[in-house]
């Protein structure tokens, strides 16, 4: 069988949520299937670490696809011409969108629907395509992957397709995430917070992550406890970022506030096993990787207790009303104050990230994407 895939996010050194995605499914796909052949359908020169094995066929198809006329161009004219040229049975797009045109079956992995359910949370140049394509790409699908229980929901509720449409597939940890030793977990916190305790957040800084509320929240908690603790943000500085500078000039602890920007993924993977707790507010998650990764590092967690989160976290972690800074705060102070509860959660933690995993996810929607050739 010749699967074609969209892999567009697979940059090298640029690796964020989709990107990862992409790559965790798709190396264990190929290194599972040598007898089939995988099109790797690229819009700009790849780095020969993607192409997983020699059953992997790599192609940059022109425009880079990174503004919506040269999504349309690329997604409606380049991969329709390649796979017919190269005689795909099937296309799996594992990013949210696909091609309309295409006369092969498809299957779209649908990660969450901000950009249906908040447009105002995503950049103001890509909404009205969102708003037009998108419910056409979910319908025009064979079959449809959700990340979680939540997602498959707000697709039915949303644009009424039915249920049995649309199979959950959970996202996996990847590798690199675990516990440090003591003396290790010192040294990180040498290097990146003067040797205090900290906070931890990590995910690109734009509105739906809420960073506003967290960063008056971590100043209430500073002002509640007088705790030498900092808070830790990695992640690069995306759109409407306003209200993130505006909350963070206005914070009377500003000098422990840091802003990381884009960490390296070894670093990341340091800096979040050094943490007290990681703290992830945000408003809107179809999954939330970041729960599951601190899980796997035997850190604590606070979340939101809206969307998808609790269905990672279950009772691995605090749940809080993001909206709700005071909420936010005394999940910091408790979390502190009660090492006992922080080991509890932890524990917890090695329980629930067992429902997790790559090699499950990978060998689930390779079915699902050859059930629509038979």
């Amino acid at each position: 069988m010749r699967i074609a895939v969209n892999t567009r996010f697979l940059l090298p050194g640029k690796l964020e949520g989709l990107g990862w995605y992409t790559h965790e499914l798709m190396r264990r796909m190929v290194a599972q299937h040598p007898e089939d052949d995988f099109l790797f359908l690229f819009d700009r020169p790849y780095d020969p670490c993607f192409v997983y094995g020699s059953n992997v066929i790599p192609l940059v198809l022109f425009p880079p696809a990174r503004h919506p006329f040269l999504w349309y161009a690329w997604f409606e004219w380049a991969v329709p011409k390649a796979l017919k040229q190269y005689a795909a049975d099937v296309f799996f797009s594992p990013d949210s969108f696909l091609s309309l045109r295409a006369r092969i079956p498809t299957v779209m992995t649908v990660h969450d629907l901000i950009p249906l359910q908040h447009p105002e949370q995503v950049p103001w140049w890509s909404r009205d395509y969102y708003r037009y394509f998108f419910p056409g790409f979910m319908r025009r699908a064979e079959h449809l992957v959700a990340v979680s229980t939540y997602t498959r929901q707000q697709i039915v509720d949303l644009s009424g397709i039915p249920a049995e449409k649309i199979s959950v597939v959970y996202n996996g940890c990847r590798e690199g995430f675990h516990p440090l030793p003591e003396q290790e977990k010192r040294a990180v916190r040498a290097q990146y917070a003067g040797g205090s305790d900290y906070f931890f957040y990590t995910g690109a800084i734009h509105p739906r992550k809420n960073i506003p509320r967290l960063i008056r929240a971590f100043d209430a908690f500073r002002e509640e406890t007088g705790a030498s603790f900092r808070l830790l943000l990695a992640g690069r500085m995306a759109w409407q970022t306003g209200a993130v500078r505006e909350a963070y000039e206005n914070a009377r602890h500003r000098s422990d506030i840091h802003f990381l920007g884009y960490v390296p993924e070894d670093q990341l993977q340091r800096l979040m096993a050094a943490a007290w707790a990681l703290v992830y507010v945000s408003l809107g998650e179809g999954f939330g990787l970041p729960v599951l990764e601190a899980m796997h590092s035997e850190t604590a967690v606070i979340c939101a207790a809206t969307t998808a989160l609790p269905e990672v976290a279950d009772e691995a972690a605090l749940l809080v009303d993001p909206c709700l800074e005071v909420e936010i705060c005394a999940a910091m102070v408790r979390i502190f104050q009660d090492d006992a509860l922080r080991q509890r959660l932890i524990a917890r933690g090695r329980l629930q990230r067992a429902k997790f995993d790559w090699d499950v996810a990978a060998q689930q929607v390779y079915q699902l994407i050859t059930r629509q050739c038979l």
